[in-house]
């Protein structure tokens, strides 16, 4: 058995904010499915919003509020603007190189529906660069134990409050974590479709779990599907993002006979629509996509490995419109958490796209989920740390766990995968009976076919 003060499953940028904003006399061990990097947080493109001052207040939560359908639990998107600078003063000061003007000033980007720019990026690999500047300070403390290649299995629990988890680590070895607390960041559920931006290997397993242990949920069934990816005919490729900035900074979509269709900065899901819409009707798999309306040399600096790719899978963006197709981007529902990041169950927290706090409603605005990860995830640190005096020990719980029930670990993995797809199928037919329209019931149903 190992022995923990605090376990966080997950290396995204959730998981490692939470990390940091931890005392560092508290021993932390992290562990990750895959490697370190290959979490959804290094995919990130476009960027990470920041209430720029004052005076953007109101349009930001606006937009923030209509892009969610009106759904959004307001006091979650209040608490999110306003710690988004506390977050980039914290960034910054790890090493994240934003992009500044000719004077040395931040500079500002803008994307689908956002009424203004307020949105700081590192060329289009933003995630990347904020991520891996977080791991580089996280694996530098000598309190913080990082096991990579290590799956959590399940939670060890008693009378709805959470003791830690049972893993199975790098070499195939089942074993226990005895944690005062346990910090689910566990990611989306993008390995569940056919067609995602996300790594395969996340498959909603904090989503799982919570399930089998009666934990409350919210909003299962809000999947958002981004409307702009790079087309493949080959189904085993993830699926890669062409960022909401190339069409903030003036790209344009046109259907197959070169004609633009639909407004580009529109929410991403009724993009999305639009774009099916025209697919259908123009009997095609795709719709293109023309990056040369954006000057040359704000398209090379803004978004050169975008270009990169594109030129790898045979496209050259500088001469041609490119091929993008909707696929499933972002999961806005997931476990319950109040506005500290608490879960229903005691000792146990959920942080970044596994968590739902209702700040991004029905419809993620973009570039919101770096932000609203890390400043949740600090919430979370600071309200476990206040809650640490009542912690309690039951070693003897440990010794009843018969880790011999988790060896099958492909039975595990397909029950876990249905629990979720069973959980989202049951919310949508409930949202259909409680009064969808027959148009959102159709988009919601068409989504859920992916699974």
């Amino acid at each position: 058995m190992l022995n923990t003060d605090i376990l966080i499953v997950g290396s995204g940028c959730s998981g490692l904010y939470t990390a940091l904003k931890l005392p560092k006399d508290r021993k932390i061990l992290i562990i990750t499915k895959s490697d370190a990097e290959s979490c959804d947080s290094f995919l990130a493109q476009g960027g990470i919003c920041v209430l720029k001052d004052e005076s953007d207040y109101n349009s930001y939560f606006e937009d923030t509020m209509r892009a969610g359908h009106y759904e959004n639990d307001r006091r979650s998107v209040d608490i999110m603007i306003r710690s988004s600078q506390k977050v980039i003063h914290d960034l910054i000061d790890c090493g994240v190189d934003f992009h500044r003007d000719e004077h040395g000033h931040l500079d500002f980007t803008r994307e689908g529906a956002h009424s203004h720019k307020r949105i700081l990026f590192h060329e289009d690999e933003t995630g990347k660069e904020i991520t891996s500047h977080l791991l580089k300070a996280v694996t530098a403390r000598p309190n913080v134990t990082l096991l990579e290649h290590t799956t959590m299995l399940d939670l060890v629990e008693q009378d709805n409050a959470c003791y830690g988890a049972i893993i199975k680590k790098e070499n195939g070895e089942l074993d226990t974590v005895q944690a005062d607390f346990t910090i689910l960041a566990t990611g989306g559920i993008g390995g569940l479709y056919e067609h995602s931006t996300n790594y395969r290997h996340l498959t909603g397993d904090g989503l799982a779990v919570a399930i089998r242990h009666g934990l409350r949920l919210k909003d299962v069934n809000y999947v958002q599907i981004h409307p702009t990816t790079l087309y493949t005919d080959n189904p085993r490729d993830r699926s890669f993002l062409i960022s909401e900035s190339v069409r903030g900074e003036g790209a344009k979509l046109y259907d197959k006979h070169m004609h633009r269709f639909t407004d580009e900065l529109l929410p991403r899901d009724l993009l999305t629509a639009a774009i099916k819409k025209q697919m259908k009707k123009d009997g095609t798999k795709f719709v293109w996509e023309d990056l040369r309306t954006i000057p040359l040399e704000e398209r090379h600096a803004h978004f050169p490995n975008i270009i990169e790719h594109c030129l790898e899978m045979g496209y050259d963006p500088d001469k041609e419109p490119i091929p993008v197709v909707p696929a499933q981007h972002y999961y806005m529902g997931g476990i319950w958490v109040n506005h500290w990041s608490k879960t229903s169950m005691d000792r146990l927290y959920a942080v970044g796209e596994t968590a739902c706090n209702g700040v991004h409603g029905e419809n993620r605005l973009a570039s919101n989920s770096l932000l609203e990860s890390m400043v949740f995830a600090g919430r979370a640190a600071n309200d476990l740390m206040i809650s640490y005096g009542n912690v309690k020990h039951n070693p003897q719980l440990f010794e009843e766990v018969d880790l011999s029930l988790y060896k099958n670990e492909a039975a595990l993995k397909k029950r876990s995968k249905d629990l979720v797809r069973q959980e989202i199928e049951k919310a949508d037919k409930n949202m259909q009976v409680e009064g969808l329209t027959d148009k959102e019931s159709e988009t919601k149903s068409e989504e859920i076919r992916h699974v």
